[in-house]
């Protein structure tokens, strides 16, 4: 779709190229320049995921099935009160689009006070793992593998977290993305290394793949504090003023509904994998690998749906909406082809990938394998409409419209995904409650309900980023 652009003159839109005729059009490139480390850094994220499986997989299919049982838990709750460091990219990308790079660096500090403030929360929520846990029926062997992987992880990492989030979406929402990569690349390498010390060194077992990913994550914010404070970064956004004029309490109102938004999504994924651990350690064991292995698609997807974060909030600091509607709805395509793409290759090579994640003493070994090939081309399915789902919320993210995709995910995840899974997964007197219908399809049932879920999410994410419904307060 071509754009006229309102004068010869005006700054090129972000993400944009002129044509000959004087139009404006996307231009790939710039996209990609922006979206290339972004993908890096979700696919190092990714490969940081899949470590921490590698190194507990080496314990016991029971260690495997009890990181299952609460990763999700873990991550949706970081995320839940991550939003109010997320946020510092659409306030950095509309003040950088604006030229006001001062205002820009005050989200920083804004984010980092916010994120501390949140320690509270964190410790006030680290003692709900235990009665889910057991309300679930988890076998307690795996219950109590999966609390001594959870206290550190989640009470002690998620803070840490949101530091290195406020951090990251400063440099994604001024388009350098290179130094978020650094960030997360220093993550990665350290992770893998600390797991060994902490895990086998130290003989910490599974706590200490927790402990060795904590730790991990405080090496990625301090070098991204570095980077923050460093005299190119003070002399262009006066980052070592800004933190004397916070501003809190916007932080919290974006920030919590756009991390309402991403929890509420997990939280129901991660009620989906609560239940199909309860099936059994070779159901739960599966669906973790299934999920680690498709976080090859969904991270890169993230990863370019975060530059359409930056672009649709830069277009609009430039005042210029119909740009940003542009931008973001080539954003969208990519990640629906990459997402989709990647889903099928994973699917295609399921049973040579699996066996790298299982150990072949294992008695489960075979029965896991096994169980993987079917999910994961369900899975496939699934990564094609979550993609349309991730990408309409990113770019609504960038608009600062979060409050509505927020209700609609947790209305479909809350509202028809856990109830969906628990009807088509337990059989009658197996599952968690009586009232439902119960059909007994097993694990397979529950990626079926996944699948349905995300269909219909991804659809109404779109629909509300074509109403244009975001211009309304996007300026």
């Amino acid at each position: 779709m071509d754009v006229r652009e309102p004068s010869q003159n005006a700054i090129l839109p972000p993400g944009a190229k002129r044509l000959a005729n004087g139009h404006l059009a996307v231009c790939q490139s710039a996209v990609w320049l922006l979206a290339g480390p972004l993908i890096l850094n979700s696919a190092i994220q990714s490969i940081l995921n899949i470590t921490d499986t590698w190194f507990i997989g080496r314990l016991s299919t029971h260690a495997t099935a009890a990181m299952g049982a609460v990763y999700w838990l873990i991550l949706c709750g970081i995320l839940l009160l991550g939003g109010v460091a997320m946020g510092v990219q659409t306030f950095a990308a509309t003040a950088f689009g604006g030229r006001r790079y001062a205002r820009a660096s005050q989200a920083v500090w804004s984010g980092l006070v916010a994120s501390l403030l949140t320690i509270p929360a964190f410790i006030a929520l680290g003692f709900v793992a235990r009665p889910i846990l057991e309300h679930a029926g988890i076998d307690p062997d795996v219950r109590e593998l999966a609390l001594l992987y959870w206290w550190p992880r989640f009470v002690i990492g998620g803070p840490i977290a949101l530091l290195s989030w406020a951090l990251s979406s400063f440099f994604n929402g001024i388009s350098q993305t290179r130094i978020t990569l650094v960030m997360t690349a220093v993550m990665a390498i350290s992770n893998a290394m600390l797991n060994q010390w902490f895990m086998f060194s130290l003989d910490m077992g599974i706590a200490g793949s927790a402990w060795g990913t904590v730790a991990a994550t405080a090496l990625g914010a301090l070098v991204g504090m570095a980077y923050f404070l460093a005299p190119a970064c003070r002399r262009q956004f006066r980052s070592h003023l800004t933190w004397r004029r916070l501003l809190i309490a916007r932080q919290f109102t974006l920030g919590l509904p756009m991390g309402l938004s991403i929890a509420a999504d997990l939280f129901g994924f991660a009620l989906f994998q609560l239940m199909l651990v309860r099936v059994g350690s070779v159901a739960g064991a599966a669906t973790q690998i299934v999920s680690m292995l498709t976080s090859l698609a969904y991270g890169p997807g993230v990863g370019i749906a975060m530059a359409g974060t930056t672009l649709v909030g830069q277009s609009i600091g430039q005042r210029n909406l119909d740009w940003a509607n542009t931008i973001g709805n080539a954003v969208i395509r990519l990640v629906v082809i990459y997402m989709g793409g990647v889903g099928i290759v994973l699917a295609i090579g399921t049973a040579w990938v699996t066996t790298w994640f299982v150990s072949a003493t294992d008695p489960n070994a075979s029965a896991v394998i096994a169980l993987c090939t079917p999910m994961m081309w369900i899975a496939a399915a699934f990564q094609l409409f979550d993609g349309l789902n991730i990408a309409s919320g990113f770019c609504l993210r960038g608009a600062g419209d979060a409050k509505v995709p927020a209700l609609l995910v947790a209305i479909l995840a809350w509202g028809c995904w856990v109830p969906l899974t628990h009807m088509l997964t337990f059989a009658p007197g197996e599952g968690f409650v009586s009232f439902l219908p119960q059909f007994g399809l097993g694990p397979i049932g529950g990626w079926w309900a996944a699948l349905i879920y995300v269909v219909l999410l991804g659809l109404m994410l779109n629909w509300r980023w074509r109403s244009g419904a975001w211009r309304r307060n996007a300026l």
